[in-house]
């Protein structure tokens, strides 16, 4: 007679993070990605517009000015520090000319 395994709770956690563990060991590397398993991530045109607290019209705006922006499959994604760093040039006091004060 065969003897019947039950697996209990711990069995599975230990297949899952085996399975886990393989997956990520044997996944390529993309060149110029990051090594840093703490890259930051990709907000949406909402969640960026919520963080400034501008429209989604502003947002377009900024877009058309030089804001940037990734595209991944067919959307829009944005690095709060890259907003937050074209934020910073955009308020640097412009240098007044001669006359124009």
């Amino acid at each position: 007679m065969d003897t019947l395994f039950i697996p209990n709770e711990n069995d599975f956690r230990r297949w899952i993070r085996e399975a886990l563990r393989e997956c990520l060991e044997n996944m390529p590397v993309k060149e110029g990605a990051s090594a840093d398993p703490q890259q930051e991530p990709l907000l949406t045109r909402k969640e960026i517009a919520g963080i400034f607290r501008v429209s989604l019209v502003t947002l377009h705006e900024w877009m058309k000015q030089g804001l940037p922006f990734h595209k991944q499959g067919g959307r829009v994604y944005f690095l709060r520090s890259e907003v937050l760093e074209y934020l910073k040039q955009k308020r640097k006091p412009q240098a007044k000319l001669p006359g124009h004060e």
